[in-house]
């Protein structure tokens, strides 16, 4: 696994925790950096603080899109890989399009349920093909 794919799984940690928790992600980023006994990568603290910056407008494009699925009947772990690769795909410019959507669907391959990766993928996939008129 590459240094900004471990870097996105560890952002998935933090976003995770925080919503199941109910706690701020910034704040639970700021614990893992402070205790995690490994260094904490600086692209996963550039995703949570991105998509903390982002999420009301993440949220929005993401229950637009989502069709017949709230964003409270997701569950946890796509909600979370869902706002990190809507923020690469729309509000990272250093990260391609695909490899946003590919790293999401990878995640959730290992980490969710048989029915995530279709699920991450199609919604993320029709993100990209409105990208200029919701980031515009």
């Amino acid at each position: 696994m590459g240094a900004r794919s471990k870097a996105r799984k560890r952002a998935l940690d933090v976003l995770f925790e925080a919503d199941q928790r109910g706690l701020e992600p910034l704040s639970v980023l700021k614990d893992r950096i402070a205790t995690d006994d490994r260094p904490f990568p600086e692209y996963a603290a550039q995703i949570v603080e991105g998509v903390v910056a982002r999420r009301e407008r993440i949220d929005e494009l993401l229950s637009t899109y989502s069709q017949g699925w709230t964003l409270d009947r997701m569950p946890g772990v796509d909600l979370a890989l869902l706002r990190i690769g809507s923020w690469e795909l729309l509000f990272n410019d250093g990260v391609p399009d695909a490899v946003a959507i590919d790293e999401a669907v990878e995640l959730a391959v290992s980490l969710s349920t048989d029915e995530s990766p279709a699920f991450v993928n199609g919604l993320l996939a029709r993100l990209m093909e409105v990208k200029s008129s919701v980031t515009g």
